[in-house]
């Protein structure tokens, strides 16, 4: 295959990888209004939050139609959030971005890529990621889908691609991830009952304890200790910002998931770069 033809397959692969993030988009949609709610989402099909009328399939291409109808219902007219559009985008984007990193480099080499599981098994850990976000900053939780869910789902595909955690056996991907599960609930266990015990109060939601649990299944346990740390940092420059500009109060509710999924996204795309440049300039 030459290498115009191998360019060409690439761009329609990524391609395919947008979209599929924008139709996974839309259907995080669905389960960030649903679940908090103890809806199905499956059933009805998709409907004006304002209004309840069916949505037709037409009127319901991610992105597209929110543009098309100005972000207006067809039925009632009424607002339609944009959050469910920057869903789709975030979705989307965050998926070619996967794609990008793990597969198009290698294809371009001819080389394989470390396990043809890998890229499904990040977008769903992403997806995890978005659904916890968005749920977190509307209704102050993480669904257990995501936390318990990841903490039970993390050991099994670490097994099935122990890829993940650079390891090519299966018990070594397992061992790998119970190690990061142990340390991302331990530590932040810790965390939040020591931070109880200081201020008399809960300081830290369990559902963000469950949260970290997660994301030392999937990726390990380096990434528990630069995930606290930077979501740390995240959350005390976005929260000082939001004070000093009158949106926030010192003693205001901010959900720290949001601050915890980004650095864990950080983390998956340049985590072992930053940690090698950390121990390169520790070296000197």
């Amino acid at each position: 295959m030459s290498e115009q033809e191998i360019r060409f397959f690439m761009l329609l692969f990524a391609v395919f990888a947008a979209f599929f993030g924008a139709c996974m988009g839309s259907f995080l949609n669905v389960c960030i209004y649903r679940i908090p709610r103890d809806e199905s989402v499956v059933t009805p099909r998709s409907h004006c939050p304002k209004c309840n009328t069916l949505i037709p399939w037409y009127l319901n291409v991610p992105v597209l139609s929110w543009l098309a109808l100005r972000g207006r219902c067809a039925s009632c007219r009424e607002t339609i959030s944009f959050r469910y559009t920057l869903v789709e985008l975030l979705t989307a984007m965050l998926f070619l971005a996967v794609f990008m990193k793990w597969a198009a480099p290698a294809s371009m080499r001819m080389l394989p890529i470390p396990h043809p599981l890998i890229i499904p098994v990040y977008w769903l850990f992403l997806a995890g990621l978005i659904l916890g976000t968005f749920v977190d900053f509307e209704h102050f939780i993480i669904p257990d889908s995501v936390t318990i869910g990841g903490m039970a789902v993390g050991p099994v595909l670490s097994a099935l691609v122990p890829s993940l955690h650079g390891k090519e056996l299966w018990w070594q991907g397992l061992f790998t991830s119970c190690l990061g599960l142990v340390t991302g609930f331990g530590l932040l266990y810790g965390v939040a009952w020591i931070g109880t015990k200081i201020f008399k109060k809960e300081a830290m939601g369990f559902g963000d304890v469950k949260l970290m649990g997660a994301i030392g299944a999937f990726l390990g346990w380096q990434s528990v200790l630069f995930t606290i740390f930077a979501s740390s940092l995240l959350g005390s420059v976005c929260g000082l910002t939001m004070i000093a500009f009158g949106q926030a109060k010192m003693q205001s509710r901010i959900p720290f998931g949001p601050y915890i999924s980004a650095a864990a996204a950080i983390w998956l795309f340049w985590g072992h770069s930053i940690l090698n440049f950390y121990l390169g300039l520790m070296s000197r």
